[in-house]
């Protein structure tokens, strides 16, 4: 997501502009797996209540509000949190008896709104494979939802230097459009940066897609719908020069978060609903041998 927030306080670089983008292919097919592949890790978000607390052997949360370096609007909330704007009786995050991860979006007063960010850090944590999530996207200006991982040595080495991946990424005011970037060491912002468009006039506020990479040492393939259908393909040769190829040797853990407002989307406007949900049928990581 470009955004690290309170992390380490560092703001995004080069907000991307369409025109920054590398390419813009058509949708894939129905998803199909590479061989010799193996499920080592998922969450399949089949709850048993209207709403239950997200997995926390799975889950833990970014909290709070600040503009996470963005200039975001909402203030991030555990699951079940009292804590002002936040509300129990109306979870930001909750796993549904529908089998979806609900991360909702709220408005709480004149310009005041309330999310979740969830991330699997200290939890789950992987190093190379295919990691794929079926997600449904909000719809309308101002919304920001994603779905990326950071290195696990984000403590230790900070940001850029730990390498970030933007899995799925979109903004309310092209709703047609996926982003799939890589940041670390010496490239960041619109560096590295590619679209995906759905073809035919159509949105991904829709209905469901699957955004997923293929991860290897020296190779990051992006992919929507179907494993085959990779719209981008970075390798250390694709960096600008002076960077450096951060996704060879640190494993890395997963975020998933609806942000409101910013300085890439824009606040919400006039015809921006509330609640505005990221519904999230599964996550789930490949390899071809345990690692």
């Amino acid at each position: 997501m470009t955004s690290i927030g309170k992390l380490c306080g560092i703001a995004i670089l080069s907000l991307i502009a369409i025109g920054g983008m590398k390419a813009q292919v058509a949708a894939g097919t129905a998803s199909s797996a590479p061989s010799a592949e193996k499920l080592v890790w998922s969450d399949e978000f089949n709850g048993t209540a209207p709403q239950s607390a997200p997995d926390p052997h799975n889950w833990t949360y970014d909290l709070g509000g600040g503009g996470w370096g963005n200039g975001e609007y909402e203030t991030y909330c555990a699951y079940a949190s009292k804590s002002t704007p936040c509300d129990s009786a109306a979870p930001n995050a909750y796993v549904g008896n529908d089998g979806y991860l609900h991360i909702v979006a709220r408005k709480s007063g004149k310009n005041s709104y309330t999310s979740a960010r969830l991330k699997t850090q200290g939890l789950q944590s992987f190093l190379y494979g295919r990691i794929e999530a079926r997600i449904k996207m909000p719809a309308g200006q101002g919304f920001w939802p994603a779905f990326w991982m950071l290195g696990d040595n984000i403590d230790a080495v900070k940001w850029p230097a730990c390498g970030e991946v933007d899995i799925m990424e979109s903004v309310g005011k092209f709703p047609a459009t996926n982003f799939g970037s890589i940041h670390g060491p010496g490239f960041t912002g619109t560096s590295i940066t590619t679209s995906y468009a759905l073809p035919n006039g159509g949105k991904f506020a829709d209905a469901f897609h699957t955004f997923g990479i293929l991860w290897s040492p020296q190779e990051m393939k992006f992919y929507v719908d179907d494993p085959a259908n990779v719209y981008a393909d970075y390798t250390p040769a694709s960096l600008t020069a002076g960077g450096i190829w951060p996704f060879d040797s640190s494993k890395f853990f997963l975020i998933l978060n609806l942000a409101v407002g910013g300085s890439w989307p824009g606040p919400p406007d006039a015809t921006s609903i509330f609640p505005q949900e990221m519904l999230i049928d599964y996550v789930r990581v490949y390899q071809e041998s345990a690692r």
